[in-house]
């Protein structure tokens, strides 16, 4: 079964009642934090939990020693899920408002922690739910823990000093997956130093998409990375971001393509600016 899986509103509903769904609810404002929160406790899928980017999804911040959403120690997040209902066979659906970054994030930590099958993003988001006319509640579930026993894997992290030892390596690809402009240096809304790391590729996550929100096919994806790879092997790639988590929505498109799971470097562009030893290229 492939790492990543999409699954439409109507297949969603269609599976309410099986007793192995776990539906989280990924929904996050990096300009306001408590919007998940408040939009869950006011209409949320049936049955679904919520999972909150920063007091769930993520670790501490460490000014100087870390981005803005640093991993969460694996044990923590494990504890978490697990008292979610996160059980070996568990079919999990994880949604956002409609673009995946979030949810997709969710998917990268549950692969990391050793979940690899079951694992659906909903296509479109909340954003199709509504649009087909499916219902919503305000009911908070009834959760009985979960037995999932998982385990971090180192190999799907490359941290800063890594990074740095592989720059200039030609077989190496750095997919950024922020837009162009902030790429380039042009605007920086949220970090103090515009730019991007030297030698990496602008691959932004919102071209995984289609006009209406959805996907791409995976034909369509497979083209998109072949472009970017080029010559360089897959294998060798690095995803990275503003701070790890709209690169894992390349990460699940990859996976979509059929692309082995390449590595993310979590902490990304807010960590990598932190030591002003390290290089920075604009333009």
């Amino acid at each position: 079964m492939p790492l990543a899986q999409l699954i439409s509103p109507t297949q969603l509903a269609d599976r309410l009642q099986d007793p192995r769904l776990l539906i989280l609810d990924c929904r996050f404002a990096l300009e306001d934090p408590g919007y998940g929160q408040r939009s869950y406790a006011e209409a949320h899928i049936p049955g679904a939990r919520f999972a909150d980017l920063e007091k769930d999804l993520s670790g501490p911040v460490t000014p100087g020693k870390t981005g803005r959403h640093p991993l969460p120690a694996p044990e923590e997040l494990l504890a978490r899920l697990q008292a979610w209902g996160l059980n070996d066979d568990s079919q999990v659906v994880l949604y956002d408002d409609g673009p995946g970054a979030f949810a997709a994030h969710a998917w990268w930590l549950l692969v990391w922690l050793g979940k690899r099958d079951g694992l659906y993003l909903l296509d479109g988001g909340l954003d199709a739910w509504r649009e087909a006319g499916l219902p919503l509640d305000a009911t908070v579930p009834t959760i009985r823990r979960g037995s999932f026993a998982g385990h971090a894997d180192a190999t799907l992290v490359v941290d800063a000093q890594q990074l740095a030892e592989r720059l200039g390596n030609p077989d190496l690809t750095l997919l950024d997956a922020r837009a162009l402009p902030r790429f380039r240096g042009e605007v920086e809304p949220i970090d103090p130093v515009a730019g991007h790391i030297p030698g990496a590729l602008c691959a932004p996550f919102g071209d995984n998409l289609d006009a209406n929100g959805r996907f791409l096919n995976p034909e369509q994806l497979r083209a998109r990375f072949t472009e970017l790879l080029g010559e360089c092997p897959a294998q060798a790639a690095v995803a990275y971001c503003g701070s790890g988590v709209t690169a894992c929505h390349n990460l699940f498109a990859l996976s979509l393509a059929g692309y082995p799971l390449i590595a993310l470097y979590p902490g990304s562009w807010s960590e990598w600016i932190t030591d002003p030893g390290r290089p920075v290229a604009r333009q």
